[in-house]
Parts: structure tokens; C-alpha cells; sequence
């Protein structure tokens, strides 16, 4: 089946590879980005290009998760072109990379508006179509680095993709009565094939980060990121984490998976979340919610939604 995808933060890195493999696999895809006719205009040419190369469904789409007024126009007009969303895939996401003390308050503020309040943004957007449909996925793509081996100086970016993970687990259980199935892709590092390392952050206080440059620390950036390195296998390639996507959009309504790890270095986030996952339905079962932890049929969520609108 044919599906409608909005992709966020789809001008590079894994946003990019998704939209190109959704879009062969028949897809109507909307890649979203920022800045189209500036920055990001090569982008969208390049996606025009392989649009028209390949013969497939592949549209840039101007949309900045930090504006409510740009989320709404972007997710409007793809509903007036098509009706509906079927599938939105929460990618875009900002890494910095510094000592925690470093970082400005307003640096972790920026953060989190960037990987979790853009989301929201983007569901109060598209979430009443899909309830009124009775039908729907959400695709968040997370990282093992909010239980994984934790490495520092990557504090914010862990706090954000924590605080993003948390949400996603809490909107799989308040979606599911309505038919919105969620799952949560969880890529490890990759610390080639993106920009996600190349285009990191950095402290805004050029001082404190001094000091552990020169202090207790000296040269811990370098081999956090050498040992991050070490441990990524020759075989590690990005694009594996478009294909995992692919394969969890492509399976069928109602047996989609709630998280799918994609991480070649195993720094065991995929051992922890699988009890907190279990962990999850086991509490839910527990307290009489066992109904929450897979999306109701689509005729029943669709007669509930009638009821509310």
C-alpha cells in the first residue's frame, strides 16, 4: 500500500537517505527542510533530480519545526494536495558536543525546542486528521544515547533525545485508542556517512570549555570520538536506518513494531530498552491498560472519532 510521508529534517543525513527510500519503495514522500530557496535550495534541487531520475513520488517541502505558522502552512498544503498524512517521521534532531558546563542555559533550551518541542509542533498539526481517520504512524527517530554507554560531553543532545523518547512512549499509549500505531527507530552512532558529528554544536562558553581543555580533561573530546570511532564496525552504513524505516512503514497496520535499534556499535541501549519496555506493558497490563499497547482497529478508533469531533 501506498502511503502519504511527511519527513522532517530530510535535507541531509538520514532524513535525506529515508525520503529517497520511501519515495522508491512508492511512496508519496514530502521531505521537509528549512531555508528552500536559500541554504537549503541545492538540497532541494538535488531531490528534484532524483525525483525525476528515478520517477518517483519525491517533494522538497519548506517547513521550520521552530515556527508553529511554518509547521501549520507545510502540513496544510500537503493535506489539500492529498487529504491526509499517513505518516509523519520525526527525524530532525541537532547534536552538540562539549562539556556539559560549557553550554549556555539557552544552548539546552535551543536543544530541546529543536528535538522535542518541534515535534509537538508538528502532531498538534497533523494528529487531528489522523484521529478523525481513525488511522495513522508515527515514526520517531530517537538514539541509543539516551540509555545507551552515555559518553560525555554530549550532554545536551542526551537530555534532548531522552526528553524525546519520553514523549514518544507517552503519545504510543494516548494515540493507540484512536488507531495511530507509533514506532520508535533508534539509530546508534554513526560517526561517518551523516553530518550529524561534522555539524555538532559547540559550548558557548568559550572560557569554562578552556579550562577542561587545559585542566583534568585535556583531550577527553578527542578520545571520546576516537573510541566512538573504534567501535563502529567497517560495516556500519547509514543508510541502514532509511532501509529499517522503510521496513516498518512498509509492514501492515496493527503489527509495527514499538522500537527498532539500528546501532553497529551495540553500546547497549537496545538491553535496557528492552526491559523498560517490558517493563511498560507489564505496568499497563497491571493497572488495566493492557488496551493501550497496540492501536485500536481502525473502524472502532474512526466511530470514537466521530463521537469527538
Amino acid at each position: 500500500m501506498s502511503h502519504v510521508i511527511l519527513i522532517t529534517g530530510a535535507s541531509s543525513g538520514f532524513g535525506a537517505m529515508t525520503a529517497r527510500a520511501l519515495a522508491r519503495a512508492g511512496h508519496t514522500v514530502y521531505a521537509s527542510m528549512r531555508d528552500t530557496a536559500g541554504r537549503n535550495a541545492p538540497q532541494v534541487r538535488a531531490l528534484e533530480t532524483h525525483a525525476a531520475t528515478h520517477g518517483v513520488a519525491l517533494h522538497a517541502l519548506e517547513l521550520d519545526i521552530l515556527s508553529d505558522a511554518s509547521v501549520e502552512t507545510a502540513i496544510g498544503h500537503v493535506q489539500a494536495a492529498h487529504g491526509h498524512i499517513d505518516v509523519v517521521v520525526h527525524n530532525v534532531g541537532h547534536m552538540a558536543f562539549g562539556p556539559a558546563e560549557a553550554f549556555l542555559p539557552h544552548q539546552y533550551a535551543d536543544l530541546y525546542e529543536t528535538n522535542v518541542i518541534g515535534t509537538q509542533r508538528v502532531n498538534r498539526a497533523v494528529l487531528p486528521s489522523m484521529r478523525a481517520r481513525g488511522r495513522g504512524l508515527l515514526v520517531w527517530v530517537g538514539s541509543t544515547s539516551h540509555r545507551g554507554g552515555t559518553p560525555p560531553y554530549l550532554a545536551p543532545y542526551f537530555a534532548a533525545k531522552a526528553a524525546m523518547d519520553a514523549l514518544a512512549v507517552s503519545y504510543a499509549g494516548e494515540l493507540a485508542p484512536w488507531g495511530i500505531e507509533t514506532s520508535i527507530v533508534v539509530p546508534g552512532a554513526f560517526t561517518t556517512g551523516t553530518n550529524h558529528f561534522a555539524h555538532a554544536g559547540h559550548p558557548g562558553d568559550a572560557a569554562v570549555q578552556d579550562a577542561y581543555e587545559r585542566g583534568a580533561c585535556q583531550g577527553l573530546g578527542d578520545r571520546i570520538l576516537q573510541g566512538l570511532a573504534a567501535c563502529e564496525p567497517p560495516s556500519a552504513d547509514p543508510h541502514s536506518v532509511a532501509e529499517a524505516i522503510v521496513r516498518v512503514v512498509q509492514q501492515p497496520a496493527g503489527t509495527r513494531p514499538f522500537r527498532v535499534h539500528v546501532d553497529p556499535c551495540q553500546d547497549g541501549c537496545e538491553v535496557v530498552s528492552a526491559v523498560a519496555d517490558r517493563i511498560r506493558a507489564e505496568f499497563l497490563r497491571r493497572i488495566g491498560l493492557h488496551d493501550l499497547l497496540g492501536p485500536a482497529s481502525a473502524s472502532a478508533a474512526t466511530r470514537e472519532a466521530g463521537h469527538a469531533f
